[in-house]
């Protein structure tokens, strides 16, 4: 992409303000973070319901950034760049995005569904690759924003386009059909996902289907409700295991694969698939329609249907050897999809020290000389320490780049580098899938055993921008990463915090504290739970005090005035009726006493704790609560002539009594996916995932007992399986003796007999399942309230009980 301005300001319908009216573009951002922001980028100043990109646009400035697209120019920046005027900067991101897919005209596949738009878009770009110069959708961007910016993407080398399109409520796809213009469709199916956006499931089918104007073949599974919405003189392709339709399809499991009979044009073939899943046979098939719309031999359909891959659609943090973090995307390698991957080692960095293992780029566009120097620039721009290249083109590409290590193959590389040359460092790992760069992450990855928890960084997104959309604009945010983020491992969680620019982080204690500053945390952070002790680590690492004791305080300002500390920021707790921590009203005047010309210390915030915000029947006392703080903390600011921020909300609060929100709220388990009632909850996506595998599954006889104290004993024949975990890994043993249950390829297995220390064993006589598969011991199902209601506890307890022997995995989508 070169456009210049002249082309630029149309194509937006746009005012303009400017100072550099010869340059060109290059580049699209709306991210101000990104270190590939620069000279050529066109920064669009999103601006929505938690965030607005025009507050950023003077950093941008300094670091080199030219143009703008804003809906007003702030007045410190006017006259220090070029500015395109518009009425809505999403919308004029997305009429780009319409300039750019009209400057182009070779055929494009649009997926939408409720479920595997990605998975059939990444195996078209498999199945079709040999053929055709592809680009399409990175990731899963198909939202109103990633759709613009997958499209902009195009170049003049690119002789098939495959995107996905997602929406979550009505007047969304209308929108996005311009921006791709489809000439072919498929519609993966039509399930539950975002539901509550739409009036019936079909409202849903009919906004889905306006992505489908005007194309010349739309593919989809034979279904009477989605036909009698489709527009007239659209040509639909249909298949069907059971209805008369264009292709019949019949299926039989064969081991691990499935066999598809092909019924198509007085034809019959079959075709074999390495799943039995039903979601991903269903997937293959929509893929083999378009093989067959194309026109593919039945040959090529069975040779290239037959290396399908399951696909990883995540980026994946884990914990390596050495002291070492590993970013795991090691599934695909091309340009888009690489300039993703850097973004996200930028956010997750734990090291000084970057590396990069990088295996030949493909499906870019650009010819071969073009993408490398756009690849070595991305490296540069991202400070990499060092760059190891497997491939031979690759190696001779980048042979010149600094600090650049080449090997033909993964195999060389494995077999020359030794463990030990990584220490201390961020490890990016990205290859194409014919790379097998699993082995590299196996290779390099800290060992540890079968059980894993999971934790999903969008959805750490999605739940702050949910409880932030019950709030002002101007209300800061305070975010609990206390007892290890509530157990799913603070740094990662504060890392991905930092990214979101919350207000400030709240820890319990100064060690949790000084833990993130030496992990590179720089966001301010109150310590809620001080020790006089700590009090001079606390200053050393610029942590912040919560203060609830004229003793403490006296201790804080000691330490203060031997450390020579000026307006040191603390925050004033005040007992409203928690009883647990803070100054009460009869302590207010001696508070006052003490601060009152009082340089050494400046009360940065008042707050109090409510104890009872998610209890309806205390409704009364919480707002007691409420009006003492209002008048207590009205006091102090009258008294002091200050005015600090002030806080009451907890995660409950901001749902129940968002009128209370003052200047910054806090919020902890809600931002986990815990909400406190069946309503909140369903706006909350799940963060934590907790699995483990098979290790071995055994025919009971009846009569026989399972596990310690033949507390269990099988009343018929059935099969057992084992998994490795237990009570030491944060198990409650309450949770067994067929109380409890795990997940089992989508099945329950009732937990039978004691959970022991390492170990429990579950009732899978009627699942499918083998030695090695995956089990979900907490997620999606059970959840953890779930399992708290059986247990008689919390949520909380179960989360933070997680034992830290436990892999944490953290991945985004």
């Amino acid at each position: 992409m070169s456009i210049p301005i002249k082309n630029i300001i149309p194509a937006l319908h746009s005012g303009f303000e400017g100072m550099h009216p010869g340059v060109a573009i290059d580049n699209v951002s709306i991210d101000s973070r990104s270190l590939q922001n620069n000279s050529g980028t066109l920064f669009f100043a999103l601006s929505g319901q938690n965030r607005d990109g025009h507050i950023y646009i003077k950093d941008l400035i300094d670091k080199g950034v030219l143009n703008f697209v804003v809906s007003h120019i702030p007045v410190d920046v006017r006259g220090r760049a070029n500015f395109y005027i518009v009425g809505n900067t999403l919308k004029a991101l997305q009429d780009f995005a319409i300039y750019c897919r009209n400057l182009y005209d070779f055929p494009v596949i649009a997926i939408t569904g409720s479920s595997g738009k990605t998975i059939v878009k990444e195996w078209l770009n498999y199945l079709l690759g040999p053929e055709y110069n592809i680009i399409r959708s990175p990731k899963s961007y198909n939202s109103q924003v990633g759709v613009a910016l997958s499209v902009i993407g195009i170049n003049e080398k690119h002789n098939l386009g495959i995107f996905e399109a997602g929406i979550s409520t009505v007047g969304e796809m209308e929108k996005l059909q311009p921006i791709i213009r489809p000439d072919i469709g498929i519609l993966t199916n039509i399930g539950p996902a975002h539901d509550e956006g739409f009036a019936d499931r079909q409202e849903k089918i009919r906004e889905k289907l306006k992505l489908f104007m005007g194309v010349k073949a739309l593919i989809l599974q034979k279904n009477a409700d989605v036909e009698k919405e489709l527009a007239p003189g659209i040509k639909t392709f249909t298949w069907s295991f059971v209805e008369s339709a264009d292709v019949h399809v019949t299926q039989q499991q064969e081991g691990g694969n499935t066999i598809l009979s092909i019924a198509y044009n007085n034809e019959a073939f079959d075709v074999a698939v390495p799943f039995t899943d039903a979601p991903s046979v269903e997937n293959a098939i929509n893929s083999l329609m378009v093989l067959l719309h194309f026109g593919y031999s039945h040959d090529t359909i069975q040779e290239r249907m037959a290396g399908l891959y399951p696909v990883e659609l995540r980026l994946q943090v884990k914990n390596g050897i050495n002291g070492c973090t590993i970013i795991d995307d090691s599934y695909s390698s091309d340009y888009q999809s690489l300039k993703i991957a850097l973004d996200f080692l930028e956010q997750h960095k734990t090291h000084t020290k970057k590396t990069i293992i990088l295996s030949d780029v493909f499906q870019s566009g650009f010819a071969t000389e073009e993408l490398y120097a756009k690849v070595a620039k991305l490296l540069a721009g991202h400070n990499i320490s060092q760059v190891i290249g497997i491939g031979d083109t690759i190696s001779k590409q980048l042979a010149d780049f600094p600090n650049f290590y080449p090997y033909p193959t993964t195999q060389e590389f494995l077999s020359h580098y030794k463990a030990s040359s990584f220490d201390n460092e961020t490890i990016l790992i990205k290859g194409a899938r014919s790379f097998r760069f699993d082995e590299i992450v196996v290779f390099l990855e800290e060992k540890t055993h079968e059980t894993v928890l999971e934790i999903n960084l969008n959805a750490i997104t999605h739940n702050l921008n949910f409880y932030k959309s019950r709030l002002k604009s101007e209300t800061k945010v305070m975010v609990m990463v206390k007892a290890f983020g509530y157990g799913s491992g603070s740094y990662e969680i504060a890392k991905a915090l930092s990214h979101q620019k919350v207000d400030y982080l709240g820890v319990a204690f100064a060690d949790e504290g000084i833990a993130l500053r030496n992990a590179g945390i720089g966001t301010p952070i109150i310590v809620m739970n001080p020790e006089s002790s700590a009090f001079s680590a606390m200053a050393a690492y610029n942590l912040e005090p919560e203060i609830y004791s004229a003793r403490e305080l006296r201790a804080f300002i000691a330490v203060a005035q031997q450390k020579n500390l000026s307006n040191y920021p603390i925050h004033i707790k005040l007992d409203t009726g928690m009883h647990r921590l803070g100054f009460q009203e009869n302590q207010l005047e001696e508070l006052i006493n003490l601060l009152k010309n009082n340089n050494l210390v400046s009360v940065k915030s008042i707050f109090s704790h409510l104890s009872s915000s998610d209890v309806p029947d205390y409704r009364d006392f919480t707002l007691d609560q409420i009006g003492k703080f209002e008048s207590w903390s009205t006091r102090l600011m009258e008294a002091l002539e200050i005015t600090p921020l002030r806080h009451i909300l907890n995660t409950s609060g901001i749902y129940n009594f968002p009128q209370a929100q003052y200047d910054m709220v806090r919020l902890g388990i809600g931002l986990y996916g815990v909400g406190n009632d069946e309503t909140e909850r369903k706006s909350l996506e799940t963060v934590g995932t907790l699995k483990t595998v098979i290790l071995q599954i055994k025919d009971i006889e009846p009569g026989e007992s399972i596990g310690y104290s033949r507390r269990f004993i099988a009343p018929g024949k059935m099969r057992i399986a084992t998994l490795p975990i237990g009570y030491a890994d944060g198990m409650r043993r309450g949770w067994g003796n067929e109380k409890g249950y795990v997940t089992i390829n989508g099945k329950k297995a009732t937990i039978t007999g004691t959970i022991s220390m390492d170990m429990m064993m579950v009732d899978v006589t009627d699942i499918n399942c083998k030695e090695g598969d995956r089990a979900v011991i907490f997620g999606a199902s059970p959840t953890v309230v779930e399992m708290a209601e059986v247990l008689g506890t919390i949520p909380y307890e179960i989360l933070t009980s997680i034992s830290q022997r436990v892999k944490r995995v953290f991945y985004k989508e």
